[in-house]
Parts: C-alpha cells; structure tokens; sequence
C-alpha cells in the first residue's frame, strides 16, 4: 500500500505542478494589455484572474499547513466581488511579482510533505469533522485546487493575441 499512496500522491503533485507551470508560463507571456482584457464579453479581465488566482494560492498555503496567509487584503478585491465592482486592485506588475512568491512558498512546503503527510486533514477542518470525512484531506484540497487552476488557465488562453 506504501508504494501505491507514493504513486498516487505524486500524480496528484505533479498534476498539480503542471498545471501551475502552463500557468505560470501563460502569465509571463500576456503582456499587461492583453491581461486587462475580458475573458469573453462582459466577463472577468485577466488582472482579475490573477489577483483571484493569489488570494487562492495565498488560501491554499494555509489550508495545508505551510504557513499564515499573507495577502488577506486581496479576499475582499478578487473573492467577495466582481470583477467590475469598482474596487482598485493591486498593479498588475505588484499580482506578478505575489503570484510567483506565493507559488514559491506552496511549492517548497509542498515539497516537505511526506507521501502520508497529504492524507492528513487541512487547517480549515476540525479533528472532529475529519474523524467523520477522512477525504477531508490535503491531498482531497490540492486536487479540487488543481482543477480550479486549470478552468481559469482555460478562460486566459482567451487572452492571447497572438
């Protein structure tokens, strides 16, 4: 059972790693202008999908355990409003330079846990809850993450010109 967790416990990371790479990369290709288009008409801009993307990264880092969040003032711009709420965001140049060092800080402490680490409960469910639901776990977190970076990697290949 050891070597099957190890095997499944790294196709869930290195899912998840892929998925922050094409990301990653996407981002660094979109100049500025092009991120502050729209998705599609009358949807979210890029900027706002990269604040967003922080806050739930920033999120992430905490719910697994690597350490407080850091850009708790970014929850209110980019997850309690719209895109079009009036709210000033941070500079695109400022979501950059965040997106890279929270990415930093998940990955390292990612890199920390041991294969039977992931099966643990994340921060945000009690011992109580998860004697219950035992997939309420960090592996269980990082998975439904990855696929929430993949659906907003989908909506900014919209973005690119060219």
């Amino acid at each position: 059972m050891d070597q099957q967790l190890q095997i499944a416990v790294k196709i869930v990371v290195d899912n998840f790693t892929m998925t922050l790479t094409r990301t990653s990369k996407l981002f660094d290709s979109l100049t500025d202008e092009e991120l502050q288009g729209e998705v599609s008409p009358g949807r979210n801009t890029g900027v706002y999908i990269l604040g967003h993307l922080v806050a739930a990264h920033d999120h992430l880092v905490s719910l697994l355990g690597f350490g407080e969040m850091k850009y708790t003032h970014f929850h209110e711009a980019f997850f309690k409003n719209p895109d079009k709420s009036g709210k000033e965001f941070p500079s695109i140049a400022q979501l950059r330079s965040d997106w890279n060092t929270v990415n930093e800080t998940l990955t390292t402490g990612m890199a920390t846990l041991q294969p039977e680490e992931w099966l643990h409960k994340h921060t945000a469910v009690s011992e109580e809850d998860f004697a219950k639901e035992p997939n309420r776990n960090r592996l269980n977190v990082l998975m439904t993450r990855t696929i929430h970076l993949a659906s907003h990697y989908g909506q900014l290949l919209f973005l690119k010109k060219g």
